[in-house]
C-alpha cells in the first residue's frame, strides 16, 4: 500500500539546522511531484517547499527562502528538508505530499520544535 513516512523532527534551539526526511512506497515516486508542507497549532497547513520530478525546480515559502532547501533521491524514494537557521516560529508538525494529476498522498507528520 501506499506509504509516506516522515523522520528527522526533533526539538533544536533557534539557529539549529534538522533535515527531515520523507520515505515514500507503494507508488511510483518519480512520477510525483513532491511537497512539504507545516501546520503550527490553531493554524491552516501551509506549504513550505516543492520540488518536481526531476529535482530540476523547486520552490519555497518566502518565509523559509534562503533558510531551507529541499531536495530528493529518486533512486531511494525519499525527499528532503534541510532546514538551516531555524526560528521559533518554525515550530509545527511538518508533513510531506505526493502529487500527480490523478492521487495525492500524505504522511503522518513529524514534530519540528523550535525552542530555547
Amino acid at each position: 500500500q501506499v506509504q509516506l513516512v516522515e523522520s528527522g523532527g526533533g526539538l533544536v534551539q533557534p539557529g539549529g539546522s534538522l533535515r527531515l526526511s520523507c520515505a515514500a512506497s507503494g507508488f511510483t515516486f518519480s512520477t510525483y511531484f513532491m511537497t512539504w508542507y507545516r501546520q503550527a497549532p490553531g493554524k491552516e497547513r501551509e506549504l513550505v517547499a516543492g520540488i518536481n520530478r526531476y529535482g530540476g525546480n523547486t520552490n519555497y515559502a518566502d518565509s523559509v527562502k534562503g533558510r531551507f532547501t529541499i531536495s530528493r533521491d529518486n533512486a531511494k524514494n525519499t525527499v528532503y528538508l534541510q532546514m538551516n537557521s531555524l526560528k521559533p516560529e518554525d515550530t509545527a508538525v511538518y508533513f510531506c505530499k505526493a502529487s500527480s494529476l490523478y492521487n495525492n498522498y500524505w504522511g503522518q507528520g513529524t514534530q519540528v520544535t523550535v525552542s530555547s
